[in-house]
């Protein structure tokens, strides 16, 4: 296969998310797939084996749920990826699609769920803050909002009973840290939980059995995010304490009973089973990797998503068999991943590098910077860091501070120098790469998306003589005109990480935004962009570019019409396209030889 039809097939092929099973109805469920060209909401009858194409839609569909009964799927309509919409509904065997109830205005989707009696718990923003509704499904009942605040909340549950409602709320100021409320569906208070500054709660699910009221947590006690079950109308909280290293989420068994434990640890997982009655942990084997989602089925094995950078993603159970695949050619493998810590200015720094299995060292490298920034790079498959390794480029991602997978510390220590704190650890990890022969200090280029594409951006202007091209995605180029027009919870994020809006620290969102250093930009860019981006929205953007113009500074621009990344996988292999034409065009590389097989 040649090597642009490899990178290329690795887009092309058929990858689905995991199934997600109704709680009283187990053989139906729904999953993401992008078999058609896009990514869109499957449904699957496990009892006949039967699937179906929910939605379909020109820029594809991102959210989608089904209610405990299995009757109900619901799917989230916006406009082009704007993120702004309404729920809809539709019967899982077909027919009409419905609005989820013709009183629930669009908004910004924060929260859905589900209950087994007819009810749904809906969170939506707007410019006029955060709410959530209590929904009579398929009833002339008109929604009744039970919670509302100027500061962020989403819908963390509902118990299956439809008694009780938790919402995530960030009332104290702090999204990145939230507290945990459970409602009654008439807005009563019927618990809550909040450890005080810098020590968040995050609701995972209520327990899966009609009487059962209790609520899984994640908890920041111990300075990483850990399990908690919680009895919201009693008090009771039994908190589940491992001996492992890395961060810890958890859900449900089907009986209640036990939790299903998903430990992260260096950029990989492994799942364990926790009985709740005695304690006891049983390790559940998986493949060196990363397991993308798990759930346990009413059998007791655990059904997961795995991937790892050499291998592409599988949907396997825990008794060995694979669970469901779409058809098709598999997407080709990919190298494995090294991992490296290197002492950077805030504690040690974990990176991932990818090498070429073309040309000789030095690389001409790609530092690939990842969004959130509260997320992390691990050990998944990706193709783009494929498609530049099959080009002959090294790629070097960094788990900078910020990142998600190393601890509440880590993750926290962005406060008060946004933006320069994760480029210091790129600079020592950029240090190692070049000390240590893997990268070509004269061809290296700084690229991401998202959160990413912005510290690409600060980069490329902060740190002038070390890049050789840039590549930035859907970037902040300017931290308070992005304020001005991203959604609400964004909004929320930027005060919560800055210490308040623009106008009340004004001087710390210009000091942590590109566009105050742009004069100092030397590199070459590319810039692209969603016309419909909710996230990084267009007109800071276009301001950005407005003034690279005005500078004739070299720069090009692909705009596409989707939000804040497309679901078309044509449109992506695109963009994948253009950057590598341009990192190879501004560093002196040939474009491989179309002729030449792998």
């Amino acid at each position: 296969m040649k090597a642009e039809e490899r990178w290329q097939a690795r887009f092309r092929a058929a990858r689905m998310t995991l199934p997600t099973w109704a709680r009283l109805a187990p053989a139906r469920a729904v999953y993401r797939c992008n078999i058609s060209g896009v990514w869109e909401i499957h449904a699957w009858d496990r009892s006949n084996g039967a699937t179906r194409q929910v939605t379909s839609r020109p820029r594809g569909t991102s959210h989608a749920a089904i209610d405990p009964t299995g009757q109900w799927i619901w799917w989230f309509s916006d406009t082009y990826g704007d993120e702004f919409g309404i729920w809809m509904r539709q019967p899982f065997t077909g027919g009409p699609e419905l609005p989820a109830h013709p009183d629930l205005a669009p908004g910004h989707p924060t929260g859905l769920a589900l209950s087994a009696v007819g009810t749904a718990a809906v969170g939506r923003s707007s410019r006029h803050g955060f709410q959530v509704f209590h929904v009579r499904v398929g009833s002339d009942e008109k929604p009744r909002m039970i919670y509302e605040s100027r500061e962020f909340a989403q819908v963390a549950g509902i118990s299956l009973d439809g008694s009780l409602i938790a919402v995530s709320h960030s009332e104290h100021g702090d999204s990145r840290h939230p507290a945990l409320r459970v409602l009654r569906p008439n807005g009563h208070l019927a618990g809550d939980l909040h450890d005080g500054p810098g020590k968040g709660f995050s609701g995972v699910r209520f327990a899966p059995t009609m009487a059962d009221r209790r609520i899984l947590a994640l908890h920041e006690r111990r300075g990483r995010r850990e399990p908690l079950v919680w009895d919201p109308v009693t008090g009771e909280q039994r908190e589940i304490w491992l001996r492992v290293p890395g961060e810890i989420t958890a859900d449900w068994y089907h009986d209640g009973r036990a939790v299903l434990i998903g430990h992260n640890d260096r950029a990989r997982t492994e799942l364990y089973r926790y009985d709740l009655g005695g304690g006891h942990l049983t390790e559940i084997k998986t493949p060196h990797g990363v397991i993308h989602d798990a759930m346990p089925r009413p059998d007791g094995t655990v059904e997961y998503s795995w991937s790892s950078a050499a291998r592409p993603p599988i949907i396997r159970a825990s008794d060995g068999h694979v669970v469901m695949n779409q058809s098709g050619p598999s997407a080709p493998p990919s190298v494995p991943l090294e991992d490296v810590h290197v002492d950077g200015p805030g504690g040690r720094i974990h990176a991932l590098v990818s090498r070429p299995t073309i040309g000789n060292p030095p690389y001409p490298t790609v530092f690939l910077l990842h969004g959130g920034p509260a997320a992390q790079d691990d050990d998944s498959f990706m193709p783009n860091v494929a498609a530049w390794v099959d080009v002959g480029f090294a790629v070097v991602r960094v788990n900078y501070r910020g990142s998600t997978g190393y601890g509440s510390a880590w993750r926290d220590a962005l406060r008060g120098d946004v933006g320069h704190i994760e480029l210091a650890d790129v600079a020592a990890v950029r240090e190692w790469a070049v000390s240590h022969g893997v990268a070509d200090p004269d061809r290296m280029v700084l690229a991401g998306a998202s959160w990413g594409g912005y510290l690409t951006l600060l980069g490329l202007a902060t740190q002038p003589k070390w890049w050789a091209a840039g590549i930035a995605a859907v970037p902040i180029t300017d931290h308070a005109a992005a304020y001005s027009d991203e959604t609400e919870g964004l909004r929320a994020y930027h005060r919560a990480l800055f210490g308040g809006s623009p106008q009340e620290v004004p001087e710390l969102y210009a000091a942590s935004s590109p566009i105050t250093y742009l004069d100092a930009l030397q590199a070459p860019l590319l810039v692209l962009a969603g016309e419909n981006d909710p996230r990084s929205p267009i007109g800071q953007i276009e301001k950005y570019l407005d003034k690279l113009d005005e500078r004739g500074h070299e720069h090009e621009v692909y705009r596409y019409p989707a939000g804040h990344a497309s679901l078309v996988i044509e449109e992506r292999i695109r963009q994948m396209a253009a950057q590598i034409d341009f990192a190879c065009k501004h560093l002196g590389i040939p474009q491989p030889d179309p002729a030449a097989s792998s």
